[in-house]
């Protein structure tokens, strides 16, 4: 592949996502396809895509996954699904009786008004857990593999899983948004989630400033705790509002994964990574977790 196509793929491979994305939500809503089949389809194809875009323009070459990385991929894949399963049981008990009967907000105020909350939300429970000594042992499991890649972003404990994905729901079911702006949120914390997870050499620019990318995130891996934070998967805007935004142009991180890899087991043992949570926490400075 030519260098001029690489150069045209790490401008506009981001921003045709996101397009595709919009246009998803619109013809959903207009034709009123199934709302979870689409979420499905939509997170098999983002995944997808953005595997052949780290062939295609990768950002590091080494942290291309091997064939037995894939498979313990697939097993934390559906145990993520899993945790986003049951982490609406909780969530739907409590707020049948607490929320609203519906959102008094048109559809297009409704949108960002959930966007903005259910990212805050995710924001802080993500600091928590890197900051919480025994949450850790729940999230640093995401942090144990020593490169970033569009498979490793399902790498998480099924509590962990849980606990997040609940406190999101739950903020909101709780502020009585609809169905369809949920649905539209929804599929674009699917595409961020795994977008800033991406072993792809994009240029977001200045709409890192607003928009959470792979640049950004790299850097919440770091093992260097001075350049880790960007605890927003999403949205930037609540890194800056909370002095958590480290990126600069061209900042590269020094390495990822665990700044002390011996507090965790491997990621292919899946059964002790989970396990492991009721062990004595270990110190959240021995996280990448950022300046707190």
């Amino acid at each position: 592949m030519g260098e001029q196509l690489r150069t045209v793929l790490r401008h506009a491979a981001y921003p045709f996502l996101l397009v595709v994305m919009v246009v998803i939500s619109v013809a959903t809503l207009r034709l009123r396809w199934d709302l979870t089949r689409t979420n499905q389809l939509f997170l098999v194809g983002t995944i997808a895509y953005l595997a052949l875009l780290e062939r295609l323009i990768p950002y590091e070459p080494e942290w291309a996954p091997s064939v037995r990385e894939w498979g313990s991929y697939g097993v934390y894949f559906l145990i993520t699904a899993i945790g986003g399963a049951l982490s609406q049981v909780p969530v739907s008990a409590i707020v049948g009786r607490l929320a609203p009967p519906g959102s008094f907000l048109p559809l297009w105020a409704e949108v960002p008004a959930a966007l903005l909350l259910g990212s805050l939300a995710n924001f802080l429970v993500h600091r928590w857990c890197h900051t919480s000594p025994r949450l850790w042992r729940l999230h640093g499991v995401h942090h144990v593999p020593d490169k970033v890649n569009v498979g490793n972003n399902g790498v998480n404990h099924l509590l962990d899983v849980v606990l997040t994905q609940g406190c999101v729901q739950f903020a909101l079911a709780l502020a009585g948004f609809s169905e369809p702006a949920v649905f539209v949120v929804g599929l674009f914390v699917v595409a961020q989630g795994y977008v800033v997870h991406a072993n792809i050499d994009v240029r977001l620019g200045v709409l890192n400033h607003v928009l959470a990318g792979p640049e950004q995130h790299r850097l919440h891996h770091s093992t260097d705790l001075a350049e880790a934070g960007h605890y927003g998967s999403d949205l930037s805007v609540w890194d800056h509002a909370f002095g958590s935004f480290t990126w600069r142009p061209g900042r590269r991180p020094a390495a990822v994964g665990l700044a002390e890899p011996g507090d965790f087991p491997a990621t292919g043992r899946v059964v002790a990574s989970h396990l492991q949570a009721w062990r004595r926490p270990a110190r959240p400075e021995g996280s990448p977790a950022g300046p707190t």
